[in-house]
């Protein structure tokens, strides 16, 4: 591990399961993937909690690691000093107990701790990576904001979801400049917080397509039996539900609207005439994967998106490499453009699902981009094995260390443990 290269980890809350559970311990511990246990190139120097769980494991494992805990994100960042100390800032605002907006959204505060990284950034006018988890913000106007300032300020920047680097069955991925005619993402569970990833599986393929990535002229919502009144209109298209479907394993291999619960589907249209589309499929166990297809011309290509890994959830383990690399190298391994366009449209999305189904024009996002020519680090086989499918002992939720046992950072905050 090196001691040189400091990361801070500034995390909405911390409990086995949460993003900062999979993937917080990875940076101390090692990152478990098919080719085995690999070691940390950076050092974990601070973590900043803003929710303790009932189930907190985070002090436990600050403890262990002789990780400051800091209770200020200024703090964390400047390791309880005056200035920036350190060299990258991992942002995890996901999961905690936080209010919902009028439309149903998680108001987690990204914005907010990020805009107070960027705070101790400009004043010590010193611009280090920082990765935010997931999609920016649930608001656009903060949103823009964060992608904006980052550029303003000079920050390397990147975000996203960890189903671009999950196991592929078949392993498949558009060719550069390959034309496609219409896209579709299989999704499950919560509409919001699936639906990113639902959003981000379609648009790593798409915006591979001829031209690269134009932007986004509408983005419609639609909810129970308008779903299936859309695919009889043919506004998305059941064949490729089936393809996408047939690819899952032990999945339901076609589409049965009368075995799906509370079905939504995103209707996408892209500037230069792509349509897409990201279904959800309810959470009754219907489906438990995601999946994509593709259509162009009389070709379809389909596959599944594998994130079951065992108890060390070693897809984070990929998304951890990726984000190492970012840190070390100041380069984005996937354009932020990405993120900044899906987090745009599920804004959308969840305006017109709130609206009873309108469409909603988007011009703010006639977002274009150049895809990378350079791969993300994502497993090469159909499922995980090896080191992926290890396991590590986690801390007992609530075992928090004896006060007496507990160090103090240099500011005189207490090391693993919170006011």
């Amino acid at each position: 591990m090196s001691q040189a290269f400091r990361v801070a980890a500034i995390v909405t809350t911390f409990f086995p399961n949460s993003h900062a559970g999979v993937i917080v311990p990875k940076f101390l511990r090692g990152f478990p993937t098919d080719d085995g246990l690999i070691a940390p190139r950076t050092h974990l120097a601070s973590l900043f909690i803003d929710q303790i769980h009932q189930n907190d494991v985070g002090r436990q494992i600050a403890h262990e690691y002789d990780i400051p805990i800091y209770e200020s994100i200024r703090a964390a960042l400047t390791l309880g000093g005056e200035s920036l100390a350190v060299d990258a800032v991992l942002l995890i605002g996901e999961h905690g107990d936080y209010p919902r907006s009028v439309l149903g959204q998680e108001m987690l505060p990204r914005r907010y701790f990020f805009e107070q990284i960027c705070g101790v950034i400009a004043e010590s006018d010193r611009p280090i990576p920082i990765y935010n988890d997931k999609h920016l913000s649930y608001r656009w106007d903060d949103t823009h904001w964060m992608y904006t300032t980052a550029q303003q300020l000079e920050i390397p920047f990147w975000a996203g979801s960890a189903l671009p680097v999950a196991w592929r069955r078949p392993n498949f991925e558009h060719p550069l400049g390959e034309s496609i005619d219409e896209a579709l993402a299989i999704g499950f569970h919560m509409i919001e917080r699936y639906g990113f990833h639902a959003l981000e599986s379609l648009q790593c393929q798409v915006e591979r397509r001829q031209g690269g990535e134009t932007g986004v002229r509408s983005v419609q919502c639609l909810s129970g039996d308008e779903v299936w009144r859309a695919a009889d209109e043919e506004r998305w298209a059941t064949e490729l539900a089936d393809h996408a479907l047939g690819t899952i394993e032990e999945g339901p291999g076609r589409l049965d609207p009368s075995q799906v619960e509370d079905p939504h589907v995103f209707l996408i249209e892209y500037c230069d005439g792509l349509k897409g589309a990201a279904l959800m499929l309810g959470d009754n166990g219907y489906v438990r994967k995601f999946a994509y297809a593709a259509k162009r011309d009389r070709t379809i290509n389909a596959m599944e998106y594998h994130t079951d890994s065992g108890p060390t959830h070693a897809v984070f383990s990929y998304m951890g490499l990726n984000i190492e690399d970012f840190f070390l190298t100041g380069i984005p391994p996937s354009p932020v453009e990405r993120t900044y366009l899906t987090t745009g449209i599920l804004e959308a999305g969840m305006r017109s699902h709130g609206s009873d189904g309108a469409q909603i024009e988007t011009p703010h996002l006639a977002i274009r981009y150049t895809p990378a020519q350079s791969e993300l680090q994502r497993p090469t086989s159909t499922r995980p094995t090896g080191a992926s499918l290890s396991s590590w002992d986690m801390p007992e939720p609530g075992s928090t260390p004896a006060a007496d046992s507990i160090p103090i950072g240099r500011d005189g905050t207490v090391r693993g443990q919170r006011r």
